[in-house]
């Protein structure tokens, strides 16, 4: 009893000092200018102010950052996983020559560093017409080798007897994949949300290479903006977290949403 109660103890220590950031930087985007530069670590601000949140929204761009990266990332995240799960599927059940070689070029691309394929990205977009637009934001990002890697793996898992049956029934390739073994895969599909999401609206140094006018700046662009100063001289620390708050809320809520089909990713699964 006593180690259980020990036990408990540290994991409540490791929490607070994981979430105590967090709530230093919501403490800190209603505190003023002052307040923040003097005290910047306490919790409670002596005077609220929502002046922060006032300059963001009313005074700057930042609704702006805030739409195109809405924009880039719902696009992003529901063609990804339709072509990331269209890809699994071809790799897990299709019989076609080189897929082998396929699967074994998307465990390759899964070992290269993302920061040596930004200069060849840049100059495809660039030669495809499409820089400095939506397209080149999206176009690039909506396939990802380690999704492609999951749903081939979690559709391997199914057993084939369900796709027999529905093959009797008439029901061509894509209609099997669609109809019948794509609603299975819920557990992956929900996984392949949430790393698209989160990838794609945390994503920078795609968006630095793919675009240069302030009219598509993402918020990761923007955020990154004005931790260098780029609204006003001085820390600006309530300003500056105010900014990063925002940008964490659709993460998290969509994670909180999502939590409880994650951790209940077992169940519906078909035995033979």
């Amino acid at each position: 009893m006593g180690w259980q109660i020990a036990l408990y103890a540290l994991l409540i220590v490791i929490s607070l000092i994981y979430i105590y950031p967090f709530l230093v930087q919501l403490g800190t985007s209603f505190k003023t200018d002052a307040e923040a530069a003097s005290n910047p670590v306490s919790l409670i601000p002596q005077v609220w102010s929502t002046a922060a949140y006032e300059r963001l929204f009313l005074r700057s761009d930042f609704p702006v950052w805030f739409r195109n990266s809405a924009i880039v990332t719902i696009s992003v995240t529901i063609l990804r996983v339709f072509f990331v799960s269209l890809a699994g599927y071809a790799l897990a059940r299709l019989n076609f020559r080189g897929r082998g070689v396929v699967f074994a070029a998307v465990i390759a691309v899964m070992a290269v560093p993302s920061v040596v394929l930004l200069i060849p990205r840049f100059l495809v977009i660039n030669q495809l017409g499409i820089y400095d637009s939506y397209a080149g934001m999206i176009l690039p990002l909506l396939v990802d080798a380690a999704g492609v890697f999951i749903m081939k793996n979690f559709f391997e898992s199914i057993p084939v007897s369900v796709e027999e049956q529905a093959r009797i029934d008439g029901a061509g390739t894509f209609r099997i994949f669609w109809s019948v073994v794509l609603p299975m895969a819920r557990p992956a599909l929900i996984t392949i949300i949430i790393l698209s999401f989160q990838g794609s609206w945390n994503e920078l140094s795609h968006f630095i290479v793919s675009t240069q006018s302030p009219e598509l700046t993402t918020l990761t662009k923007g955020v990154a903006g004005l931790a260098s100063g780029q609204l006003s001289q001085g820390t600006q620390y309530p300003l500056k977290l105010a900014a990063a708050l925002i940008m964490t809320i659709p993460v998290a809520v969509l994670f909180f949403i999502f939590q409880r089909r994650i951790m209940n990713a077992s169940q519906g699964a078909v035995k033979e």
